[in-house]
C-alpha cells in the first residue's frame, strides 16, 4: 500500500549535476569500455524484442552485476498508508516485505536506519517494456540500486542494450508537474530538441515520468516518430526515475527478465505516485528500498551524466569527450539547484524563456551586470513568477536564490537564454549547439586548440550549418594544413557537406592526399563494404603465399591496385605499383585509427608529419574519387569528381568500377544504388564530352584516344567499351572510332568467346565439320544429313547479325534476343503447371503404364499440346473409342487404354474430376501464364524501343569493330586466313600493326592544355546542371519557401529590434526629463535661499545613451565587468573544496562587514592537520585562541596583513575583504593572513633560429608552470612556506636541493609585481591567503642561471618526475588562454604588462 507521508508528483523534482566522486570500481572498467566498438551495435533494432540467445545472456548478466534494494527489517511507522494499513518506516506494508523481514522483533520501536535495515540483492525487474493499449514500441528497463556504479549502467546501455555511444548528452530538467507553455514556444522547443538529438546522435536524459518537462520531451519524441521515416533513426530518450514512486510497477517484476513486460499507464489511479512516460525508449529505475520517496534518482543520475561526459568517443579518426548540455524548462527550487550545480561543474545550460518560474527568473536577469542583481530584485521577480508559493519563501531562501543566481550569471559564457524570435534565434537546436560552442570558447586553450575543439564538435554532430555560422568566421583564419585532420575525419565518417566546406576554405587535395593518408582511409573502410572483403582476400592470399607467420601483412596501396585492376579490366595497368621499401619511409601515425584527443592536446601536433615523409601521389583527386566510389558514397564522390582534371576518364572509370561491384554485391539495394551511381557518372561523362564536342570536335576526339597516365595508361574509349556504357558509345562523336587492336592473344580470345554471335559461329563450324565427316563415311551418311540440316538452321540464324547494321531491324534483333531470355525464365513457371497436371492426369486415366516413352508423352507432351488446343479424346469419355488405344499396352504405336468398367467398353475414371482439372489447367496456363509472357514481352519491347537509337549505334560500333578486326575471307575459307596469321605471328614473328590513331600519347604541354580546356568545359557543364536543377518545379517551390521563411524571420527580427530601440529611447528620455525636473527644482530652491547655491551640488543631465544600439540587452552585454565585481568571488563558492561543507550564501551586496546582514549565520569549519605544531588550534574554544597575537609577527608566524590592520572579533580575525559564508580557518593553517610566495619565472619564446617570437607586434613570453596529478590546470611553482623558510614547499619539490640557495638569490634580485589578498576558494571569514609575486626573468637564451635552473629541475628526468614527485613542470607560452588557475593568471598578466609582452 501507499504511504500517506510522501511528496506528491506535483512537488519539485530536483535533478542535479552535483560533483560526485566516482567509485573505485568505476575506474577498473573504463579502459575496457573505451576499447568497445560501438559499430558492433549498428544492427540493433529497438522495435523488436531480444532474440532468445540475447535474452539468456541478459538474464544471467544483469542479476550478477545489478542489484536492487529491499527493506529486510520491518520497523513500524507511526503513519498509516492511504488504505489505513500499518506500514514500515520504508513505506511498504507487511505484505510487501520479505518473510525474513517480519520475524525479528528486536527492532520494533527502534528508529529505522536505511544503512542497517536495507540490503542489496539481485534485481528482479529488467527486460523489454510495452505500454498496454498504446503503441507497440518496445523499450528497455532495469531496476537498479542507488549505489550501482555508473560504469555498470553505462556498460548495460552500450554493450547489452546496444546503444551507440552518443556524440552529445542532453539533460533536460525543470518542473516535475504539468505546466502550460505557449503553443508556438512548445512547437519550437519540441522541434528543436528532437532535431538536435536526431542530427547529432545524442542521448536525451530526463526524469522519465509522464508529467511536467518529462512529458513534454516524450511528446516531442512521439511527434517525431509519427512524422519521420524509419531511415531517420530513433531518438534515444532515457528516463531515470525513482522505483518507489512508480505506479503499477508490480507488472515490471520478472526475476528472469520480462520479454516483454506489460505496463499500464493509469494517470487517474496513480494518486501520489507517477506513471512512466510511454514515449521514452529506455528506463533506469533507481531503488533505495523505500516507497513514495521522490528524488532518490538524483545522485545516481548526476554521477551517470558526469561519467558519460568523461567518456571518449572515437569515430572517423577523431576522438572527442562526450559533451553535455543542460536544457531547462520552468522549474522550482530544485531546478535552480540543478542549474547551479551544472554551471559550477562547467556544464553549459540553455534556459527556455517563456516556460515559466525559475527559467523566466534567470532569463529576466541574465543580461544584467552581477552588481545589479540584488536581493530586492530577485524578491520582485519571485513575486511575479512564483505568485502561488511566494508567501512560503523565507528570507534565507531569497538570499540563497540571490547568491546562486549571481554565481550563475557571473559565468555567462556557460549560460544561453533561448528567446523566441530574439537574438536571431529560430530553433532550440541551434541554441543548444551554440551554447556548447560558446562554452568551448571559454575553455583555457590556446587559440588554435580552442577552434580545433569547436570544429571537432561540429563534425561529430554533423552540423555544417553551425560550422559555417560559428566557426568559419572572421575571428580566426584557418590554415589549410590545420583542416587536414578534420578532412580525414569527414571523409571516413562520410560527411560530404563538411568536405565541401573544407574545400571552400582552402584545403587543397594535392597537399592533403599522401600515401599515408590513403593507407589510413583504406584501413578505415566499413567492414560491410564489398571492396573491404576483396581487399582482405588479397591480403590473405599474400599471407599464404609468403608464409610470413601469424602476423598478417600490412595493407599497402599495391594491394588496392590489385583489386582495382580486377574491376577496371586488364586493359589498364596497375594504378599503384609495388613500392620499394627504400623509396619512401612510412608515417609514424598509428594505424588503423588516428587518435585525436580534444582535451588539451592539439590536433595539429598529432597529425604532424615530417617533411621527409610527405610523398604525394600522382593524382590525389583520382585517389580520393576511387575511395569514395568503392564505398558507394554518392554525394562524396560527386564533390570530389567536381575537383578532378581528367574528368571524362574519371567518370567512365567510376562507371566501370561500380558496374563490376554491383555484379558481386549480394545486397539488392546496394547493388541498385551502385548501378544508379554508375549511370550518373556515365551521364556526367556524356555531358562533359558533349560540351567539348560542341566547342571543338577535333580536340574532343583527342580526349577519346588520349592515353591517361592517371588511369592505368588507358583511354576514354577503352574505358567506355569495357564498362559497356551504351549511352556514351552511342554519342555521335564516338561512332567513327573502334577499339584498337593492341591487346594480347589471350585477351583477344577471351573477348572473342564473350560474344554470342561468335559462339554461334564456333557451334556452326563444328557442326559443319562433324556433318561433313559423316557424309564422307557411307555408314553414317544419314546422320550426316541430319547434322548438316541442323547446321543449316544455325547458319541461317547467323545471317541475322548482318541486320544489326540496319537502324530499323537492328533493335528488333535485340528485342528477339532479350525475349528469348524471358521465354527461358517463363518455361520454369510453365513446367510446374505442365508436370503437375500431366502427372495427375496420367495417374487418374492410365493404370500401370510401363513404357517410358508413352509415360513421357502422357505426362509432358500431351499436357503441353493441350495448351494449344489438342485435347486428348479420352479425357472426358465423349469421343472415346477402344480402337484408338491398346488395352494391355502392347501396341507400340498406340497408347494404353484408360481404366474401364467390367464390360470393358466404358471408362471407369471419374469424368468430372479430369474435366475440372483440365479447366483449371487451361485457365492458369492459357489465360494467366501466357498473358504474363505477353506482358514480359511488352515490357522488353518498350524498354528497348525507348533506347532504339543508342542500341543501334552501339551495335553498329561493334559491327564496324568486327569488320576491321576479322579476316576478309568468309567461312570456311576463313581457316586459310587464320593459318596465314598463325604463320606470320609465330613462325615469321612479324608484329601486328598498331592503330596509333586510337591510342595517342600526347606531349606534356599539349596534354596539360587539353586537360585545362576539358576542366573549363566541365565547369560549364556543372553550371548548366545547377541552372537546370533550379528550374525544376520542386526546386522552385523549395527556394520560394526558403525565401518566405527568411523574410518572415527578418520581419520578426526587425519588429523586435524596433520595439527594443523604442523602449530604450523612451527610457532614456524619461530619465533625462526626470533629472531636468530635479535640476530645475534645485535652481528654484537655491534662488529662494537668496543665492545661487554651491556648485558642488548641481545635478547634471544624464549622459545620452547609445541610441544607435538596436538592442538594449546587446548594449548591456558589451559592458566590461570585472571578474570579481569588486568583491571576492572564489571565497564565496557555496561548496567548500575537499569538504562536504556548504557556506552560508552571501550575495554581493552583503559582502562588506559594514552591510547589515542580520540572518548571517555561517557554519564553523576547521580541518584537522597532521602536523599540529605548524598550525593554529581548531578554534572552536576561546582559551587556545587567546594565545594568538594578531597584526604582528607572532613567533615564527607573520600575522600582519598587506592591507593594514584587520579587525579581531571574539578572538578571531575578520577577513578584510568581507564575508565568505564560513567561519573557522577551513583547510588553511593559520588564522588571519596565510602568506605565500609565487615566483614567476619567465623567458622569451624563441624560434629555431633563436629569434624572439612575436604576436601582434608584441614579444611572447614563456613561463615555468607545474601541474599536480589529476589536475586540469597548471599553476605557478609557489605556495605556502614553512616558518622561517624562503622557498615555497612546492618549489622545493621540483628543484634539486643543491640549487635552493641559488634560487633564493634569484628571488631577492627579482621584481615584485604583486603583493596582497588572493581570492582563493579556501578562504574563510577568519583565515585568508595573501601572496607576494616576484618576477624572475631570463633575458638571453644563453643565460647561465637559466641553464642551471633547467639542469636542476626534477623534470629533467621524466621517470623521476612521474614516479617520485607526482607532478610535472614545463614551459608554457604566456597567453590569456593558458590553462592556469584564475588568481595565478591575474599575476601573469601583470608580469606580461611589466615586459610589454603579449598576453
Amino acid at each position: 500500500m501507499e504511504s500517506s507521508d510522501r511528496r506528491r508528483p506535483g512537488s519539485e523534482q530536483e535533478e542535479g549535476f552535483g560533483v560526485q566522486s566516482r567509485r573505485a570500481t568505476d575506474l577498473g572498467m573504463v579502459a575496457n569500455l573505451r576499447r568497445s566498438n560501438s559499430s558492433l551495435y549498428k544492427s540493433r533494432r529497438l522495435l523488436c524484442p531480444f532474440s532468445s540467445e540475447k535474452q539468456e545472456n541478459l538474464s544471467s548478466w544483469i542479476p550478477e552485476n545489478i542489484k536492487k534494494k529491499e527493506c529486510v527489517y520491518f520497523v513500524e511507522s507511526s503513519k498509516l498508508s492511504d488504505a489505513g494499513k500499518v506500514v514500515c518506516a520504508c513505506g511498504y506494508t507487511h505484505e510487501q516485505h520479505l518473510e525474513v523481514a517480519i520475524k525479528p522483533h528486536s527492532f520494533q520501536g527502534k528508529e529505522w536506519d536505511p544503512k542497517k535495515h536495507v540490503h542489496e540483492m539481485p534485481t528482479d525487474a529488467f527486460g523489454d517494456i510495452v505500454f498496454t493499449g498504446l503503441s507497440q514500441k518496445v523499450g528497455k528497463y532495469v531496476r537498479v540500486s542507488q549505489d550501482t556504479p555508473s560504469v555498470v549502467i553505462y556498460q548495460l546501455m552500450t554493450q547489452h542494450w546496444g546503444l551507440d555511444v552518443p556524440n552529445l548528452l542532453i539533460s533536460v530538467t525543470g518542473g516535475a508537474k504539468n505546466f502550460n507553455m505557449k503553443l508556438r514556444l512548445k512547437s519550437i522547443f519540441r522541434r528543436g530538441l528532437v532535431k538536435v538529438a536526431q542530427t547529432t546522435g545524442a542521448w536525451i536524459i530526463t526524469g522519465g515520468s509522464h508529467t511536467g518537462v518529462m512529458k513534454q520531451v516524450g511528446e516531442a519524441v512521439r511527434d517525431f516518430s509519427l512524422s519521420s521515416s524509419c531511415k531517420e533513426g530513433e531518438v534515444i530518450t532515457i528516463g531515470v526515475a525513482t522505483w518507489g514512486t512508480i505506479h503499477n510497477r508490480e507488472g515490471l517484476i520478472h526475476p528472469t527478465g520480462g520479454f516483454p513486460a506489460e505496463y499500464m499507464l493509469d494517470e487517474e489511479g496513480q494518486g501520489n505516485l507517477t506513471c512512466l512516460d510511454s514515449n521514452h525508449s529506455h528506463f533506469i529505475l533507481v531503488d533505495d528500498g523505500t516507497h513514495g520517496q521522490y528524488g532518490v534518482e538524483i545522485p545516481l543520475r548526476t554521477k551517470l551524466e558526469k561519467f558519460i561526459s568523461e567518456q571518449t568517443k572515437e569515430r572517423g579518426g577523431v576522438a572527442i569527450r562526450i559533451p553535455i548540455v543542460c536544457v531547462v524548462l520552468e522549474g522550482g527550487p530544485g531546478t535552480l539547484h540543478t542549474i547551479y550545480n551544472a554551471i559550477t561543474n562547467g556544464t553549459p545550460c540553455v534556459i527556455v524563456e517563456g516556460s515559466g518560474r525559475v527559467a523566466d527568473v534567470i532569463a529576466q536577469v541574465a543580461a544584467l551586470p552581477v552588481s545589479e542583481i540584488t536581493i530586492s530584485l530577485i524578491q520582485q521577480k519571485l513575486s511575479i513568477f512564483f505568485q502561488e508559493m511566494f508567501e512560503t519563501f523565507t528570507e534565507n531562501q531569497i538570499v540563497e536564490w540571490t547568491k546562486k543566481i549571481q554565481d550563475i550569471v557571473r559565468r555567462r559564457q556557460l549560460l544561453t537564454i533561448f528567446r523566441e524570435g530574439k537574438d536571431g534565434q529560430q530553433d532550440v537546436d541551434v541554441a543548444i549547439l551554440q551554447a556548447l560552442l560558446k562554452a568551448s570558447r571559454s575553455l583555457d586553450h590556446f587559440g588554435h586548440e580552442n577552434w580545433d575543439h569547436q570544429l571537432k564538435l561540429a563534425v561529430a554532430w554533423n552540423r555544417v550549418d553551425i560550422a559555417r555560422s560559428e566557426i568559419f568566421t572572421d575571428e580566426w583564419q584557418w590554415k589549410p594544413s590545420d583542416l587536414h585532420p578534420m578532412m580525414t575525419a569527414a571523409l571516413i565518417s562520410n560527411k560530404p557537406e563538411f568536405v565541401r566546406l573544407f574545400l571552400e576554405n582552402g584545403v587543397r587535395l594535392k597537399e592533403f592526399v599522401t600515401w599515408d593518408t590513403l593507407a589510413c582511409l583504406y584501413e578505415n573502410l566499413e567492414p560491410s563494404c564489398l571492396f573491404h572483403s576483396k581487399l582482405q582476400k588479397v591480403l590473405a592470399e599474400e599471407h599464404e603465399r609468403l608464409a610470413c607467420g601469424p602476423t598478417a601483412p600490412r595493407l599497402h596501396m599495391h594491394h588496392v591496385a590489385q583489386v582495382l585492376r580486377e574491376l577496371l579490366g586488364d586493359s589498364t595497368q596497375l594504378l599503384y605499383p609495388r613500392p620499394r621499401y627504400s623509396d619512401r619511409p612510412r608515417l609514424s601515425l598509428p594505424m588503423p585509427h588516428i587518435k585525436l584527443n580534444v582535451q588539451g592536446v592539439s590536433l595539429r601536433s598529432l597529425y604532424k608529419r615530417s617533411t621527409d615523409h610527405l610523398t604525394f601521389t600522382i593524382d590525389p583527386v583520382r585517389d580520393l574519387l576511387i575511395w569514395a566510389v568503392i564505398q558507394n558514397h554518392r554525394e562524396l564522390a560527386g564533390i570530389i569528381w567536381a575537383q578532378s582534371q581528367d574528368c571524362t576518364a574519371a567518370a567512365l572509370a567510376c562507371s566501370k568500377i561500380l558496374k563490376e561491384l554491383s555484379k558481386e554485391e549480394e545486397d539488392t539495394d546496394s547493388s541498385e544504388e551502385m548501378l544508379a551511381l554508375a549511370d550518373e557518372f556515365e551521364h556526367r561523362a556524356i555531358g562533359v564530352f558533349t560540351e567539348c564536342y560542341r566547342k571543338d570536335e577535333e580536340r574532343a576526339q583527342k580526349l577519346l584516344v588520349r592515353v591517361s597516365e592517371a588511369w592505368g595508361k588507358t583511354t576514354c574509349l577503352q574505358l567506355a567499351l569495357e564498362a559497356k556504357d551504351m549511352k556514351f558509345v552511342s554519342h555521335g562523336g564516338i561512332q567513327l572510332f573502334y577499339d584498337p587492336d593492341g591487346c594480347g592473344l589471350m585477351k583477344k580470345a577471351s573477348l572473342y568467346f564473350s560474344d554470342f554471335w561468335n559462339k554461334l559461329d564456333i557451334g556452326a563450324i563444328l557442326l559443319f565439320i562433324a556433318g561433313l565427316t559423316c557424309r564422307l563415311i557411307p555408314a553414317t551418311l544419314y546422320p550426316g544429313r541430319i547434322i548438316l540440316s541442323l547446321d543449316f538452321i544455325m547458319f541461317c540464324l547467323r545471317l541475322m547479325h548482318i541486320f544489326t547494321i540496319s537502324k530499323t531491324l537492328g533493335p528488333k534483333i535485340i528485342i528477339v534476343k532479350r525475349m528469348m531470355k524471358d521465354v527461358f525464365f517463363f518455361l520454369f513457371l510453365l513446367a510446374v503447371w505442365v508436370v503437375s497436371f500431366g502427372v495427375a492426369k496420367q495417374a487418374i486415366l492410365i493404370h500401370n503404364e510401363s513404357r517410358v516413352d508413352w509415360i513421357f508423352r502422357g505426362v509432358v507432351y500431351h499436357s503441353y499440346l493441350t495448351i494449344f488446343g489438342q485435347i486428348p479424346t479420352y479425357i472426358d469419355g465423349v469421343n472415346f473409342s477402344m480402337d484408338q488405344c491398346s488395352p494391355n499396352g502392347t501396341d507400340p504405336y498406340k497408347p494404353k487404354c484408360p481404366e474401364s468398367d467390367w464390360t470393358g467398353k466404358v471408362p471407369a475414371f471419374p469424368e468430372w474430376l479430369t474435366v475440372t482439372l483440365l479447366c483449371l489447367y487451361l485457365l492458369f496456363t492459357n489465360i494467366l501464364l501466357l498473358n504474363l509472357l505477353i506482358a514480359m514481352f511488352n515490357y522488353t519491347f518498350q524498354e528497348v524501343q525507348e533506347h532504339t537509337d543508342q542500341i543501334w549505334k552501339f551495335q553498329r560500333h561493334d559491327l564496324i569493330e568486327e569488320y576491321h578486326g576479322r579476316p576478309p575471307a568468309p567461312p570456311p575459307l576463313i581457316l586459310l586466313s587464320h593459318l596465314q596469321l598463325l604463320i606470320k605471328r609465330i613462325v615469321l614473328k612479324i608484329p601486328a600493326k598498331r592503330h596509333k590513331q586510337l591510342k595517342n600519347k600526347l606531349e606534356k604541354n599539349e596534354e596539360v592544355a587539353l586537360l585545362t580546356w576539358e576542366v573549363y568545359l566541365k565547369e560549364n557543364y556543372l553550371q548548366n546542371q545547377q541552372f537546370q536543377h533550379k528550374q525544376w518545379p520542386e526546386q522552385k517551390i523549395q527556394d520560394i519557401s526558403e525565401k518566405v521563411d527568411t523574410m518572415v524571420g527578418l520581419l520578426d527580427m526587425d519588429r523586435v529590434k524596433r520595439s527594443g530601440s523604442m523602449e530604450q529611447r523612451l527610457a532614456s528620455l524619461e530619465e533625462q526629463v526626470a533629472q531636468t525636473a530635479r535640476a530645475l527644482h534645485w535652481i528654484v530652491t537655491a534662488l529662494k535661499d537668496s543665492g545661487f547655491g554651491s556648485g558642488a551640488g548641481v545635478l547634471t543631465l544624464a549622459p545620452q545613451k547609445a541610441f544607435d544600439e538596436p538592442d538594449a540587452e546587446l548594449s548591456i552585454r558589451r559592458k566590461a565587468e570585472e571578474p570579481g565585481d569588486g568583491y571576492h568571488v572564489n571565497a564565496r563558492h557555496l561548496l567548500y573544496p575537499d569538504a562536504r561543507i556548504m557556506r552560508f550564501p552571501v550575495p554581493n551586496e552583503k559582502v562588506p562587514w559594514e552591510a547589515e546582514f542580520l540572518i548571517y549565520d555561517p557554519p564553523f569549519y576547521t580541518a584537522e592537520k597532521k602536523d599540529v605544531a605548524l598550525t593554529d588550534p581548531v578554534g572552536d574554544m576561546a582559551e587556545p585562541l587567546s594565545k594568538i597575537s594578531y597584526n604582528i609577527v607572532d613567533g615564527m608566524t607573520d600575522r600582519r596583513s598587506f592591507h593594514g590592520a584587520y579587525v579581531v572579533q571574539y578572538g578571531l580575525p575578520l577577513n578584510p575583504m568581507g564575508r565568505t559564508g564560513l567561519r573557522g580557518r577551513g583547510s588553511l593553517s593559520w588564522f588571519g593572513p596565510n602568506h605565500t610566495l609565487q615566483p614567476v619565472v619567465t623567458r622569451w619564446k624563441r624560434n629555431q633560429g633563436g629569434a624572439i617570437c612575436r604576436k601582434s607586434v608584441r614579444k611572447m613570453l614563456e613561463v615555468l608552470v607545474m601541474k599536480l596529478p589529476h589536475s586540469e590546470h597548471w599553476a605557478l611553482p609557489g605556495g605556502s612556506r614553512e616558518p622561517g623558510e624562503m622557498l615555497p614547499r612546492k618549489l622545493k619539490r621540483v628543484l634539486r636541493q643543491e640549487f635552493w640557495v641559488a634560487f633564493e638569490t634569484l628571488l631577492m634580485q627579482g621584481t615584485e609585481v604583486y603583493k596582497g589578498y588572493v581570492d582563493d576558494p579556501r578562504n574563510t571569514d577568519n583565515a585568508w591567503i595573501e601572496t607576494v609575486a616576484v618576477s624572475i626573468h631570463f633575458q638571453g637564451q644563453n643565460d647561465v642561471e637559466l641553464k642551471r635552473l633547467e639542469e636542476n629541475l626534477h623534470t629533467h628526468d621524466p621517470k623521476e618526475s612521474a614516479s617520485v614527485l607526482g607532478m610535472s613542470t614545463e614551459w608554457q607560452v604566456v597567453d590569456r588562454r593558458i590553462p592556469l588557475y584564475a588568481n595565478h593568471k591575474t599575476i601573469l598578466q601583470k608580469v606580461a604588462s611589466l615586459f610589454g609582452a603579449h598576453f
